[in-house]
């Protein structure tokens, strides 16, 4: 080997090339400069969905863009108001970024925006150094993620059973099924004033569990969720009542805090414990929780959980939930991922969970939707297939929006247009000392 072709081999991280002609995958993209490389702009199309989804881009001064997707249902904004705080940075300092930004997440959908950089910077690096998004943050545990989909209620139990029949013919191994109160409501003696669950309700609820057990069987994992306005002392009724049923989990029951319907659950770790320690039905939640300090700890060093249950696109995305896991797997928690938005989204997390060492299964919201996966091109078709979706090994998340049919199903707005209203002039009246600043017909900041 030469001076010239040691140097050159050198220059690359893991790689050496020990005779010419020999590739390696590890090779920098010889079109992006790292050193170089700053964040230009940050866009966003929002597409709709089942639950809309909003997804942005980030770009940068050498061509090199990176997708991001704010939580399903929440807005792009929560992502765009960081742009002046992104603009001129290097996207390869993916930690400092995100301490930089940290302060600006919050629990529920406050969370989507910090997310959404994660992901997106986590694509322009992968693409940058020419390697799949999880080496960016481990090894692969698993070279597919088994997936398991909601399936729509029926009052009708047999019919409910049917629908969860069909998702085994899918392929489907791990199941979930609604179980709300409302699918007794209408029947005498089964609902109290309060909206819950009498005794004879709850043998109702048990009979749709009863159905669908026998029509996939016993030693299927079976979840369940959305069962409605809960205290804690409503759910540990419900959740002793499913315990013959050997459930999965029973997810998000209490849904009632001191703050009224919803109020501050999803944060209250003390009735989540109270909640495990009465019953033998495993006890799911986290969706709705971001950061590891922030949202998870609590309910990890409290034992009170006995699944974390976060969603990405709220939790912190890629590194930080990768953080949240494997905190749990030290302290005996198993993680399942929540996941209800568009493939770009749903790959990034496939990602993550590809590199967590207890991990049970990951949710899909769209398996019923036809074009749900024609928005990428990237990954082999159909994403989901037979129950699993399998860990992409090409570059950066493994996904282009397949524009075409992105903008067949924009919500509103357009796609990618500038989002003027978020740019430095929003920060010039804090930089300039005066009062706030106002554009000129180039869209300039003009202080007066």
């Amino acid at each position: 080997m030469t001076r010239r072709q040691w140097l050159t081999a050198a220059a690359v991280p893991g790689c050496l090339r020990m005779t010419e002609g020999v590739s390696c995958a590890q090779t920098l993209n010889r079109n992006s400069a790292p050193s170089q490389l700053r964040i230009t702009d940050m866009r966003s199309v929002l597409v709709a969905s089942n639950y809309d989804y909003p997804i942005i881009r980030i770009d940068t001064n050498q061509g090199v863009y990176g997708l991001g997707e704010v939580r399903d249902a929440g807005r792009e904004g929560t992502a765009l108001v960081l742009r002046p705080h992104l603009k001129g940075r290097n996207p390869l300092q993916i930690e400092p970024i995100l301490d930089s930004i940290r302060n600006f997440a919050g629990q529920q959908r406050l969370g989507g925006g910090y997310s959404a950089v994660d992901m997106a910077l986590h694509d322009i690096a992968g693409k940058v150094y020419n390697v799949p998004v999880w080496r960016l943050v481990g090894s692969k545990y698993r070279d597919r993620i088994r997936i398991y989909c909601d399936t729509d209620q029926s009052k009708d139990p047999k019919v409910f059973a049917e629908r969860l029949r069909k998702r085994k013919e899918q392929g489907f191994t791990f199941f979930k099924m609604d179980l709300g109160t409302s699918l007794v409501a209408d029947r005498p003696g089964a609902v109290n004033s309060y909206g819950t669950a009498t005794p004879k309700g709850l043998q109702y609820l048990c009979e749709y569990v009863q159905a669908v057990r026998d029509q996939i069987g016993w030693d299927a994992p079976l979840a369940t969720d959305h069962f409605g306005a809960l205290s804690v002392n409503d759910s540990i009724r419900y959740a002793r009542a499913f315990e013959p049923f050997n459930l999965a989990w029973a997810e998000d029951m209490i849904q009632v805090g001191h703050l009224g319907p919803g109020g501050d659950a999803p944060r209250n770790w003390r009735a989540y414990r109270e909640l495990c320690e009465a019953t033998t039905t495993p006890i799911a939640t986290g969706e709705s929780l971001f950061g590891l300090e922030e949202g998870f700890k609590p309910f990890i060093d409290n034992r009170a959980v006995d699944i974390i249950h976060p969603d990405p696109l709220t939790s912190g995305a890629i590194r930080e939930t990768k953080r949240i896991a494997d905190y749990a797997s030290l302290n005996g928690v198993q993680t399942a991922i929540h996941f209800a938005g568009s493939p770009g989204g749903c790959l990034a997390s496939v990602h993550m969970a590809a590199t967590l060492k207890d991990m049970l299964a990951m949710e899909n919201h769209a398996v019923d939707i036809p074009w749900w996966g024609d928005l990428v091109t990237g990954p082999s078709k159909p994403i989901v297939d037979r129950g699993y979706i399998t860990v992409p090994d090409t570059p950066g998340l493994g996904v282009e929006l397949n524009d075409a049919v992105v903008k067949e199903h924009i919500r509103k707005g357009g796609y990618f247009e500038p989002a003027l209203q978020y740019d430095d002039y929003i920060l010039d009246r804090f930089r300039l000392g005066g009062p706030y600043p106002h554009l000129d017909e180039n869209g300039k900041p003009v202080v007066k």
